[in-house]
C-alpha cells in the first residue's frame, strides 16, 4: 500500500493519497485545494485516481473536488448525510471570510459500513457523526483516516451546524477506540497519532 500526505487549501487540510501498488489505482481523500500538487504527487507514485472521498462536507475539505474530478474522471464519494453540507460549502466558507470552489454532486453516496475496493485494498467506511452529520473514517491495513473526527490530543469541533458533542464522543469511543491500539491515526489537520496514544492522553476521552 502507498500512503502519502499533502497539506492543501487555505486551512492546510491533510489530503491523503492511498494507492494500491498492484493496480496503480488510488483514492484521494479530502482534497482541500492545490489540485496541481495533488496531481504531481499521484504522478510521483505512478498512480491513477479512481476515487475522491470526502470524510465530510465542510468547505476546507472539498475545495479541490471539482478540479481533481475534471482532471482524473474519478468518482466522488461522500456520506449521504453530508450531501447538503457539500452543496452549501461556498456559503460556509463565506462565513469565515474565505471562498471554496463549488463541488460537483457526488457520484456515490455512502451510508457507513461499506467496504470500498481499491485494487487489492479494502477500505472500511465507519460512520462517525458528531463533527458533522455525515462524518466518516476510513480503515485500511491498520491505518485509520479520521477527517475531523479525532485529532492528536483533541477532537473535532461540534459548534458548527449539525455538530453534536456527545454523539461525537460516543462514536469515537465505540467505533474507533475499539480498534487495535497499534492502529495509526491520520487526522484532517495536524500530526498523526495512534489509538493507544489517544486512549492514554486525549483529555476529551478520559
Amino acid at each position: 500500500m502507498i500512503l502519502d500526505t499533502l497539506p492543501t487549501g487555505p486551512l492546510e487540510v491533510n489530503c491523503y493519497i492511498i494507492g494500491c501498488e498492484a493496480t496503480g489505482h488510488a483514492a484521494v481523500i479530502d482534497p482541500g485545494g492545490h489540485v496541481s500538487k495533488i496531481l504531481q504527487l499521484l504522478d510521483k507514485h505512478k498512480l491513477k485516481a479512481v476515487m475522491i472521498i470526502n470524510t465530510h462536507g465542510h468547505f476546507d475539505h472539498i475545495g479541490g473536488n471539482r478540479g481533481l474530478q475534471e482532471a482524473t474522471g474519478a468518482e466522488l464519494l461522500i456520506h449521504q448525510d453530508d450531501r447538503l453540507l457539500l452543496a452549501h460549502a461556498g456559503e460556509h466558507a463565506a462565513a469565515f471570510g474565505l471562498r471554496a470552489d463549488p463541488s460537483p454532486a457526488p457520484t456515490r453516496e455512502l451510508s457507513g459500513g461499506e467496504t470500498l475496493q481499491l485494487g487489492e485494498l479494502s477500505l472500511q467506511v465507519i460512520h462517525t457523526p458528531g463533527h458533522s452529520p455525515g462524518g466518516i473514517c476510513l480503515y485500511v491495513e491498520d491505518h485509520l483516516i479520521v477527517g475531523d473526527t479525532l485529532f492528536a490530543g483533541s477532537i473535532g469541533r461540534t459548534d458548527l451546524p449539525g455538530g453534536d458533542h456527545q454523539l461525537l464522543i460516543k462514536n469515537i469511543v465505540e467505533k474507533l477506540l475499539v480498534l487495535p491500539e497499534t492502529t495509526r491515526v491520520y487526522p484532517g489537520h495536524g500530526p498523526t497519532t495512534t489509538i493507544a496514544q489517544e486512549k492514554l492522553y486525549n483529555p476529551f476521552l478520559s
